[in-house]
């Protein structure tokens, strides 16, 4: 599985203007090309009267699945340099359409590159960016003596604890990243003189948004 990857958690807006055409970019999650389609279809009755509707998306955590449209646009000005932007800033499951509508001035070859590549970037600008990183779900069970130390070393090492459970012991659920379990659990067997178990539990993505954890099924 791959370790880590960036996708939008949150579609944005946003709108640039050249020589009087308006470009409006809007981004969008999405992790089927049947959700990519709907997403494209929508823009075009919200923005019915417009001259182009232009359209990039990559789909799965390994970019299998990538497309562009110029939709009208002379060829290679529109999808393809919105496609890029995406490939640079290393987005998946991301959907982006930039629609124009003409203001009655040719912006040449590369000014409407220069254009949708503008607007596709503001658009991702105006979204909610997030990384999915790998990461094992580890239960770790301590006695109370134990527990300051434990806390110690999670803290150290920045992970985050997903659940605590205070009973006639004490059970957290901390969230570790995925290659780095093997050399957590040798560090905690060590550093509390093999008294805490350590139960390992399923894979999972996660990613942050602000200071709230987000577990994501893919």
């Amino acid at each position: 599985m791959i370790k880590s990857y960036k996708t939008v958690l949150r579609g944005g807006e946003a709108e640039i203007v050249e020589k009087k055409s308006r470009f409006i970019a809007a981004a969008e999650h999405v992790e089927t090309e049947e959700e990519a389609a709907a997403f494209i279809q929508g823009i075009r009755k919200k923005y019915w009267d417009a001259s182009h509707h232009c359209s990039a998306y990559i789909i799965g955590k390994n970019a299998e699945l990538m497309r562009c449209s110029d939709d009208g646009e002379p060829g290679q000005t529109a999808g393809h340099p919105m496609l890029d932007v995406l490939q640079g800033e290393k987005l998946r499951d991301v959907c982006i359409v930039v629609t124009r509508y003409f203001g009655g001035t040719l912006l040449g070859t590369g000014g409407l590159v220069r254009a949708y590549s503008g607007a596709a970037a503001a658009g991702l600008r105006a979204s909610r960016i997030v990384e999915k990183k790998l990461a094992r779900q580890i239960c770790l069970g301590c006695d109370y003596n134990t527990l300051g130390k434990l806390q110690y070393l999670i803290a150290r090492a920045d992970y985050k604890i997903l659940e605590s459970r205070y009973t006639e012991a004490v059970e957290l659920e901390v969230l570790v990243p995925f290659d780095e379990c093997a050399g957590f659990e040798e560090l905690v067997t060590d550093q509390t003189g093999a008294r805490t178990a350590i139960t390992e539990g399923r894979q999972i993505y996660y990613g942050m948004d602000g200071q709230d954890i987000l577990l994501f099924d893919r």
